[in-house]
């Protein structure tokens, strides 16, 4: 239900953008001048290593025949939204989730489920393999949109407002009654459970203030992000769960993809290519040298049980209504892909 109630009118915006598109990619190409414009939405800060990537590798390779302009923390489109600006022809890209995709094809949630993705490396395996075609088919069919590439977020971690001395985050049973904020999706609310929480569904630009005012008990996100929105400020410790090794996809009108040259649209790959590599060993790189700066701000990081998590965790799945719709076999294949 979910799924035809959120694409049942993407056919008819895609036509109508099909010639606003079209119009828009024809009499400058003589001049050398750009001859049309890709606007990426998303909810990350202009200092978001996404946001660099896309801005100073993606950009510089698209610009012989592409203007690139982007919009950050969620000033373009609000978080979650992206994907339909896509579809109705007011967006060109994107840096979306596996749970926002979820949203309309719910056997997408495999991505976004806890302990599945073992590390960068292995997400650019899965990303392409075979085993994603018929993922990246059915986003381009239904939705309009492209899978270009894969990025990598970095390790999800319990981010706590209180002291140590207060909730000592060991197994999840520690995180008992505690309000973690999550993103509003399905996939994500059912990790928070997963992980032994009350997930609180919150837009990311209202995190800050929630932690500060204690509206929220705490958030997950990766060390970087944890710096970059400098949630460091309102919290006192980390819990390093791991718990999801998360990704983004960039995500890209397909009708403007329809409407290049092979050229344009080999540039277009590379440059998709270039930056998600280009942020992934950048992410890396600060996640690997951040910890010793968070704890120098007065919040205390360390290791729970990470073998309780694990299993108390991917547990939940089991049976449950966000496996159902796993295409068989899937799941073996991605593990298979592993270390």
């Amino acid at each position: 239900m979910l799924r035809k109630m959120k694409i049942h009118k993407v056919g008819a915006a895609l036509a109508t953008a099909g010639v606003l598109m079209a119009a828009s990619f024809g009499s400058h190409a003589a001049n050398n001048v750009p001859s049309m414009t890709f606007t990426l939405a998303t909810s990350g800060t202009e200092t978001d290593m996404r946001s660099v990537a896309m801005r100073e590798v993606f950009a510089p390779m698209v610009s012989s025949f592409a203007n690139f302009k982007a919009g950050y923390s969620g000033s373009l489109f609000a978080q979650g939204t992206e994907l339909e600006a896509i579809s109705r022809g007011n967006l060109t890209m994107s840096i979306a989730s596996a749970q926002e995709l979820a949203q309309f094809f719910p056997e997408f949630s495999i991505f976004a489920t806890g302990y599945v993705h073992q590390d960068a490396a292995h997400q650019v395996r899965v990303f392409n393999d075979p085993l994603m075609d018929p993922f990246k088919k059915t986003v381009e069919d239904e939705l309009g949109v492209k899978l270009l590439s894969v990025m990598y977020l970095g390790r999800r971690h319990v981010n706590l407002r209180f002291p140590r001395s207060e909730k000592n985050v060991m197994t999840p049973a520690d995180l008992a009654g505690v309000n973690l904020r999550m993103p509003g999706t399905d996939a994500w609310q059912f990790l928070g459970k997963a992980l032994g929480a009350s997930p609180t569904p919150l837009a990311f630009n209202e995190v800050y203030t929630a932690l500060a005012s204690g509206a929220v008990d705490g958030q997950d996100n990766p060390l970087p992000t944890v710096v970059d929105k400098k949630f460091y400020e309102v919290t006192k410790q980390i819990s390093l769960t791991s718990h999801l090794v998360d990704l983004n996809y960039i995500a890209f009108s397909k009708k403007t993809w329809d409407g290049l040259t092979a050229d344009q649209q080999m540039a277009v790959q590379r440059a998709a290519d270039a930056a998600a590599a280009y942020g992934r060993l950048k992410q890396l790189d600060k996640e690997n040298n951040l910890a010793d700066f968070i704890r120098s701000q007065g919040v205390e990081i360390y290791t729970p049980d990470l073998k309780a998590f694990r299993e108390h965790v991917q547990a939940q799945y089991v049976g449950s209504e966000a496996a159902a719709s796993w295409p068989a076999g899937v799941l073996d294949k991605i593990n298979a892909l592993g270390n």
